[in-house]
């Protein structure tokens, strides 16, 4: 029997268990993989937490991406194969179709195949940091080479990413990290310019690298209070995205600096991407044209084997990953 990991009440790291499961068949529509990866992401946190957008039915399965190889089909199922090699879209209910696991079942139309140059490792780590970037900065945001782009958080998995695509198009990536021990790894990691928050001014920094205009696309998962000073650093008619809420306190809108500025200010996830088949599948040719270039390449910071599970979830709460966590099977 597979070992699955589910949790049986809400709750920190320790409430994750492995547990050996039946070997299902894969119903209507779906797949089953054999997973050899499992990349970790800071919605799965907050799932186990009980404080996600989609709410756990206990017990509960967890994990939106992982690598593996298809082994089984299930009826009405023509664009997948036996043995292709693929990695999984978030694109469905967590609580449903989990991927914690040596085996995992999903739906088809959530796996793509990943290119053949990378590991499976490497294949876990695509499609929810590249997709959550591509979809804010390019598919709404209409990235411009002239453009300036403040990206907080910087050294997640989707920071980098979001890195990698401002220099893919041409824009200036200014990143930010609260403090200095990140400072060169982002640096090497290609961003023009980096502001450590607890030391620097955020606001004059920019300022300063803009002439005075400010940053045109600002890409945040922090919100919070947090969200007053991006709104004083966004130049005339910005856009800012908040996708996620790592703050937890509560956001006021910066009303009179949008006012001021004729900001935006928009809520953005994933799913507005991967929902639309027309959108989806151009930031698919998009991310696999990145990937053949090697102008996107993901950046793993660390492996867990299943086993550590709660470990790996720990490590990505220390907020010390540079880069994508990946769970090995």
């Amino acid at each position: 029997m597979p070992r699955i990991v589910r949790f049986h009440k809400t709750g920190d790291a320790e409430v994750l268990e492995l547990e050996d499961m039946p070997l299902t068949e894969p119903g209507q529509g779906e797949v089953r993989l054999k997973v050899a990866a499992i990349g970790l992401n800071r919605a799965e946190i907050l799932f186990r937490q009980g404080l996600y957008l989609e709410a756990p039915q206990l017990p509960s399965l967890i994990g939106y991406e992982a690598a593996g190889v298809v082994d089984a089909l299930g009826p009405g199922v023509s664009d997948v194969t036996i043995g292709d090699r693929v990695s999984t879209i978030p694109s469905f209910s967590m609580g449903k179709y989990g991927v914690y696991g040596e085996s995992a079942i999903v739906p088809a139309s959530a796996v793509a195949p990943y290119p053949d140059g990378l590991t499976a490792i490497e294949g876990a780590a695509i499609w929810m940091q590249y997709l959550t970037a591509y979809g804010a900065l390019v598919e709404h945001g209409q990235m411009r080479p002239e453009h300036t782009v403040l990206i907080t958080a910087a050294s997640s998995s989707v920071g980098l990413a979001a890195i990698q695509i401002t220099k893919q198009i041409g824009a200036l990536a200014v990143a930010t990290t609260r403090g200095p021990a990140k400072k060169d790894f982002l640096l090497a990691a290609g961003a023009d310019h980096v502001i450590v928050t607890e030391k620097e001014d955020l606001v004059q920094q920019v300022r300063e690298l803009t002439d005075g205009r400010g940053a045109d696309i600002i890409f945040d998962p922090v919100a919070g209070p947090f969200l007053e000073k991006l709104a004083q650093a966004a130049a005339p008619g910005a856009v800012i995205f908040e996708y996620g809420a790592l703050s937890l306190a509560p956001t006021p809108y910066p009303l009179f600096e949008a006012l001021g500025k004729g900001l935006a200010v928009r809520g953005y996830t994933l799913f507005e991407i991967v929902k639309q088949p027309a959108m989806l599948a151009a930031g698919k040719q998009f991310v696999y044209a990145g990937l053949q270039a090697g102008a996107l390449q993901p950046v793993i910071d660390s492996t867990f084997t299943l086993d550590q599970i709660a470990a790996a979830h720990r490590h990505m709460e220390s907020n010390q990953q540079k880069g994508k966590i990946v769970v090995t099977v």
